[in-house]
C-alpha cells in the first residue's frame, strides 16, 4: 500500500470514530479540540497529539522537526472535518462528494457573479504554496460548505492534501480538482437539456 492509501486509510478510521462518538459528548468534545488545532501546525498543540498521532502507520510519521506530509494530510483533515461537521445534523464527510464537486455546488444555476467569486476563492487555494496557506484557503471554503450544508469526501481530500505537498503532483492534484469542478458542471448542463 503506497504512502497516499495509507493516508486514505487512516483518515478514514479516524473519521468513523468521530462520527461514532458524535451522540456522545466526548464525540462533540473530541470536534471542538480538534477545531482549537485549525490554524496551528502539526504538534503545535499537545492537546491534539492523541487523537491525531495514535495508531498512525509509521510510515507517515514524521522523523526530524517538521511535520511529515502524512502528518500535514491527516491534520488538515481532520481538523477541517471537525469544523464542517459543527452545528450539522448530518454527517458532512461523504464518500464520493470530491472538493470540485463540493465547490460547484456552492454556485447557484445561472449565478454569473457567485460562480465567478466561487472560482476566485478555488483559484487562490489551489494555487497556494505550500501547506499553511494552502490550509488557510480550505478552511474559508470549508465554512462556505458547511454553511450550505453541502458535505464532502474527508478521506479523497486527505490523499489530495498528501500528493498536493509532492512538487511532482501539485499540478496533477489541481487539473483532478478542475476536472471535478467542471465534470459536473457539464453533467448538470446534460441534465438539465434533457428535461
Amino acid at each position: 500500500m503506497n504512502q497516499t492509501e495509507l493516508v486514505r486509510k487512516y483518515v478514514k478510521q479516524k473519521v468513523e470514530l468521530l462520527q461514532h462518538s458524535l451522540e456522545k459528548n466526548q464525540g462533540r468534545a473530541e470536534l471542538a479540540l480538534l477545531r482549537r488545532g485549525i490554524g496551528k501546525q502539526p504538534g503545535e498543540l499537545p492537546s491534539l497529539w492523541g487523537m491525531l498521532l495514535e495508531n498512525m502507520p509509521e510510515e507517515l510519521q514524521g522523523k526530524g522537526k517538521s511535520p511529515s506530509r502524512g502528518e500535514w494530510a491527516v491534520y488538515t483533515s481532520l481538523t477541517l472535518y471537525a469544523l464542517h461537521q459543527q452545528g450539522q445534523g448530518q454527517s458532512m464527510n461523504q464518500p464520493g462528494k470530491s472538493l470540485g464537486k463540493a465547490i460547484h455546488n456552492l454556485v447557484p444555476a445561472g449565478d454569473q457573479g457567485a460562480e465567478e467569486r466561487t472560482l476566485r476563492r478555488f483559484n487562490q487555494m489551489a494555487t497556494s504554496s505550500d501547506m499553511v496557506e494552502l490550509a488557510q484557503h480550505l478552511r474559508s471554503i470549508i465554512e462556505l460548505l458547511r454553511a450550505n450544508g453541502i458535505p464532502l469526501d474527508y478521506v479523497n481530500l486527505a490523499g489530495d492534501l498528501y500528493n498536493y505537498q509532492l512538487v511532482d503532483y501539485q499540478n496533477t492534484v489541481r487539473l483532478k480538482w478542475g476536472r471535478e469542478y467542471y465534470y459536473v458542471k457539464e453533467q448538470d448542463n446534460k441534465e438539465e437539456n434533457h428535461d
